[in-house]
């Protein structure tokens, strides 16, 4: 929701909320930064640490939450049940059950090409979301996997491949 596409579809964050500014006499150690729960790295949320592979995290997040419209904030994930738990539990087999359904609406287009192209984005979302930063992709290689996808379901959608 802090995400907003311009007419040429690019991503500009909306809203710097969750920062806090340094009043003059404060140090970094006496001003903590107030994240939105269900984005946040666990590295972050538990010991502080922040890098990029933090915001590669929440981009996995995001990318998860605009395809199956559902926050990771959301009710049904009060329990033991998590955005990316359901995610993972749906991949490959059960993944129309979770996508926005005006994602799959069968009069605009191949059905089977947004399957397997918003399949293809929640496996790169929940490499994007891994708990091990370590293990987390990179967004250098984020990218390049975005176009590979799109370019796929481009070429599946006019039959050919």
């Amino acid at each position: 929701s802090n995400v907003l596409l311009d007419e040429d579809m690019v991503a500009h964050v909306s809203d710097f909320g969750i920062a806090r500014f340094l009043c003059e006499g404060e140090s970094i150690a006496q001003t903590k930064t107030l994240a939105t729960v269900g984005y946040i790295a666990p590295e972050y949320g538990m010991e502080g640490l922040v890098s990029t592979r933090c915001d590669v995290y929440s981009y996995g997040i995001m990318l998860m939450e605009t395809f199956t419209r559902r926050k990771p904030t959301d009710e049904i994930f009060a329990r033991d049940l998590s955005l990316k738990g359901w995610v993972n539990d749906s991949l490959p087999n059960t993944i129309t059950q979770i996508i926005d359904a005006n994602l799959l609406r069968p009069e605009e287009g191949d059905l089977t090409a947004k399957v397997q192209c918003v399949a293809s984005i929640m496996e790169l979302a929940l490499n994007c979301s891994t708990e091990s930063p370590q293990e987390r992709i990179s967004m250098r290689a984020a990218l390049p996997a975005l176009k590979k996808i799109r370019l796929r379901f481009l070429a599946n959608s006019r039959g050919t491949t």
